[in-house]
């Protein structure tokens, strides 16, 4: 009787292991990396979500196309032991921002990747096509953590030989959510929406699937960063190596650095609760980028502070230190 208990056990933790493995959220990640250093936080709780079986990444997208983005993306998957990921980037116009503070050039030098150029990968747009096109329907989720550039590209974009469908038809079918770290609620001004403003009103006049904002008041409370640069066993980390160069050339990082995109990353594949709620409506975007907002029972809905911003520090502090092929929950 034991025995077979035994046996029914480890039948039923196996069937739920392989459940959670199934239930995999697909997701594509979009991001300007460089201006800022929060995106290589964002990339390093995305791996740890996706290395503890919580998402299937399909592609990392870059929404600037200064050279070398696409080797940077590269040093980051490689050095989670994703070197095959997907990597698309802008081959239209699209802004060209790189960081002030030469942490790109750091990783470029010091680490693994086998993309030098930009021109080695396939456009971002192409990327959507074909990751979307691959997937169940209503299953993807996409998490902006910069300009809405590709994906107002997207929705313009015609069929072609990853599928049938327009991209705004792709993403009616394909897309479960879209998660952004944009805007500043209930009304204000914006890096990631008014950088492209052209593009951030077109998203979001035309995005037939739910939206979930992290505004830029979210994730300017949350500190992180000085655990991962203190840690003196975690070495040769690329994700390490730019919080380490970053944190004190700038005053305002001495407690850490805001962590807007990291949240995005964090509600996309936890969901808010239990830290925020949520206001739903739908977003206004002005021709200068500036937003407002309507209370409503739309699609669009953002954060509101629910718990200490201190409790969302101390999970996204252990999440930026994980280390490849580790299992993070």
């Amino acid at each position: 009787m034991i025995y077979k208990i035994l046996v029914c056990f480890c039948l039923m933790s196996s069937v739920s292991s392989q459940a959670q493995k199934n239930k995999a959220v697909p997701v594509i990640f979009d991001s300007d990396m460089g201006p800022d250093y929060d995106d290589v936080g964002a990339i390093a709780l995305l791996h740890a979500f996706a290395d503890s079986g919580y998402i299937n990444i399909l592609a990392t997208v870059a929404s600037t196309k200064y050279e070398g983005v696409a080797a940077v993306f590269d040093v980051l998957n490689t050095y989670f032991r994703r070197p095959d990921l997907l990597i698309g980037v802008p081959k239209s116009k699209a802004l060209e921002l790189k960081d002030g503070q030469h942490w790109t050039d750091t990783l470029l030098l010091n680490y693994p990747h086998s993309i030098k150029k930009n021109k080695e990968v396939l456009s971002a747009i192409e990327v959507y096509r074909r990751s979307l096109a691959s997937q169940p329907d209503g299953s993807v989720t996409i998490i902006t953590v910069g300009f809405l550039t590709n994906l107002a590209d997207l929705l313009q974009s015609p069929p072609d030989k990853y599928s049938k469908l327009t991209g705004k038809e792709l993403v009616r079918k394909k897309v479960k959510q879209l998660v952004c770290m944009a805007g500043s609620f209930p009304a204000g001004n914006e890096f990631n929406v008014r950088m492209d403003a052209a593009s951030s009103k077109n998203v979001f006049e035309n995005w037939e699937t739910p939206i979930l904002f992290s505004g830029v008041e979210i994730g300017m409370k949350i500190k992180t960063g000085l655990p991962l640069v203190n840690d003196r066993s975690i070495k040769n980390s690329p994700v390490k190596d730019v919080f380490r160069i970053c944190i004190p050339l700038s005053p305002q990082d001495s407690a850490g650095r805001m962590s807007w995109d990291e949240t995005a990353v964090l509600i996309a594949v936890k969901g808010y609760k239990p830290w925020w709620n949520i206001q739903t409506g739908k977003i206004k975007i002005a021709e200068d980028g500036t937003n407002a907002w309507e209370n409503g029972p739309a699609l669009h809905s953002y954060l509101i502070e629910s718990q200490s911003p201190i409790l969302i520090q101390e999970q996204i502090n252990k999440l930026i230190m994980h280390q490849p092929g580790k299992v993070k929950k």
